[in-house]
Order: C-alpha cells, then sequence, then structure tokens
C-alpha cells in the first residue's frame, strides 16, 4: 500500500471510543485509518465492565471484538506510535514511528490520557487490580468487602461517600489533603466511614504467588498498625499530552486534556478529539457514544466541503478558468 494514500478521517488511537469513531465513519463509507499504539489505559485491568452486552469483557479481547466489527468497511490499521503532524494545505500529514505517514482531511485525537498516580509506594504495582478508580467499574467485584479511599485530590471526599454505597466497611485516609473541616468529618461518619488519620507510606501487597497479580494486603500508615483492605479507590491526575498534540497546536485543559466544543472540535480546524482525550471521566458508554457524534459531525462536514468543492468547480469552467 502507497504510505501516503490520503484518507478522509485519520484516528489516533485504536480504543473504544476511536474505533466507535471509525465504524461509524466506515459506514458512511469515508476512507478511514486508525494509528494506535495497542497500550489503551484500562490495560491493566482484569475486564471492563458496564458496557452492555460486554460486561466482564477483558480490555485486549474487547478491542479485538471490535475490530473484527470493523472488518467489512475497509478501514485500514497502523500499528505505531503518531509522533508527528503537519499542515499540508488540505489536512494534515501524520508522521508514524517506523518511518510511515498518513494524510487526511480530518484528524481525531482518540489516545485516550495517563494516569498520574499519587506518589505512594506500591501505587503502580497495584493500579488496576487492588488499586481503583471508577467504583462503578469496578465496585461490585470489591463489595461487602474492607474498602479504603486515599485522599488525593478534593474530590476524594465525595469518592469516599460514593464507594459506601458498595460496602458498610470503608475506611477514608486524608493522607496528604488539608485537614478535614468539621462538616466533612460529620459528613464521613454519618455515612458509617471511618477517618484515619496519618500519612499514607505505602500500599502492601501480598506475595507472588503462581503468575497472579498481587493482591493488595492494606494500607500502611507512618504511624501505625497495616489498615487490611482488600481494596482501595483513588482519583487520580489524568495527562493527555503527547508530543503529537503539541504539534498540532491543541489548547490544552488544565486537567491535561484536550480542550473541545459540545461536538467535540478542538481549537485548531479539522482536528476533534474525543474520549478520555477530551474528558478523563469518559468511560466506556459515553465515549462510545460521543464518538458516534463526532463521526457523524466530520462526515457532514465533509460532505458541505465536497459540495462547495463542486460548486467552486461549476463555478470556475463557466467562467473558463
Amino acid at each position: 500500500m502507497d504510505s501516503q494514500q490520503r484518507y478522509d478521517v485519520v484516528i489516533i488511537g485504536g480504543g473504544v471510543s476511536g474505533l466507535s469513531a471509525a465504524l461509524v465513519l466506515g459506514r458512511a463509507r469515508r476512507t478511514v485509518a486508525v494509528i494506535d499504539t495497542g497500550k489503551p489505559r484500562n490495560a491493566p485491568a482484569d475486564a471492563a465492565y458496564g458496557f452492555i452486552t460486554r460486561d466482564g469483557t477483558a480490555p485486549d479481547h474487547l478491542v479485538a471484538l471490535a475490530r473484527r466489527d470493523l472488518d467489512p468497511y475497509g478501514i485500514t490499521f497502523f500499528d505505531g506510535t503518531a509522533e508527528d503532524a503537519r499542515e499540508d494545505g488540505e489536512g494534515w500529514s501524520v508522521a508514524i514511528s517506523g518511518g510511515t505517514s498518513v494524510e487526511g482531511r480530518h484528524i481525531v485525537v482518540a489516545t485516550g490520557l495517563r494516569d498520574v498516580l499519587p506518589e505512594v509506594p506500591g501505587a503502580r504495582e497495584a493500579w488496576g487490580r487492588g488499586l481503583l478508580q471508577c467504583p462503578y467499574c469496578h465496585g461490585w467485584e470489591v463489595r461487602d468487602q474492607a474498602l479504603g479511599v486515599l485522599g488525593s485530590t478534593p474530590t476524594s471526599l465525595h469518592q469516599a461517600l460514593l464507594v459506601r454505597q458498595w460496602s458498610d466497611d470503608v475506611t477514608f485516609f486524608p493522607h496528604d489533603l488539608a485537614p478535614l473541616s468539621e462538616d466533612d468529618e460529620r459528613r464521613l461518619r454519618t455515612r458509617g466511614i471511618r477517618i484515619m488519620e496519618g500519612h499514607v507510606q505505602g500500599l502492601v501487597l501480598g506475595p507472588v504467588g503462581d503468575g497472579a497479580p498481587r493482591p493488595l494486603r492494606g494500607v500502611q500508615l507512618d504511624d501505625g498498625p497495616l489498615v487490611a483492605c482488600s481494596a482501595v479507590f483513588c482519583e487520580p491526575g489524568s495527562d493527555a499530552g503527547l508530543p503529537l498534540l503539541d504539534a498540532l497546536g491543541c489548547d490544552m485543559r488544565d486537567d491535561g486534556c484536550v480542550v473541545t466544543d459540545d461536538i467535540g472540535r478542538t481549537s485548531v480546524e479539522r482536528v476533534w478529539a474525543v474520549g478520555n482525550a477530551a474528558d478523563p471521566a469518559a468511560q466506556l458508554v459515553p465515549a462510545a457514544g460521543d464518538a458516534y457524534r463526532v463521526a457523524v459531525a466530520i462526515n457532514a462536514l465533509l460532505v458541505e466541503e465536497e459540495c462547495q468543492a463542486c460548486l467552486d468547480s461549476e463555478e470556475a469552467i463557466s467562467e473558463g478558468v
């Protein structure tokens, strides 16, 4: 295949949002290229939950099923990292690791984001298994067990109140947060949540066994015994920043994601963003829905562009140009 083939749309990122956009655009008979590193945000998790008909599916299997759905529509896949992008007059040229490049009239950024975990020993090793973020995604699997919530951001208090929905054994670790107000303490205790003051020294993991992930044993404070927890929830920071986004020149939000309008357009013409690249809280179902909406908007704009090109051509012919 000619590496310089021009596509209607180049989608950067092959997770649920990127592949959902590719599906809609492919069904609209658009030429679509998907560039993917094969490293989705939810890769550390055993399974993805809350996606109707696919509840409990392993993330890599979910992507494989989505790719299979795209088979009839002629979607082209490029394995690698989108490293650079430049305007070429009528769209964009995207450089891919390994020396390949593709051209597209529009770009959809669906790269997801990188979770910025609290600087607590054991956090990276436990992430996606014993250390969790979303109780809607993983609360059912740890229901009625001893759960903890790590005070990592100002929204951690709300997260603790929410986690209590899945267990009556919840401990809140304020950690580095400012001292709780009397009102905050009262809200937690009214909800039946214990407050364990002190700095968290680390998450303690169980022994390695038969290739299985190490289980979480609990939370160790600087001064005190190990607090047993089957799972700990926290609110990580987010960072969608990539060299590619610098090259595109998209405006970025304070939370590390791309600024978009209500239909997914970024601050740069012909560049769109969807999924976690634009919203750190977007879960599988809303990410797929947003991608559908973005794909419809892109196709509508492509139709307008093609109509205008035909009109311009007719006018040029009539004027003898």
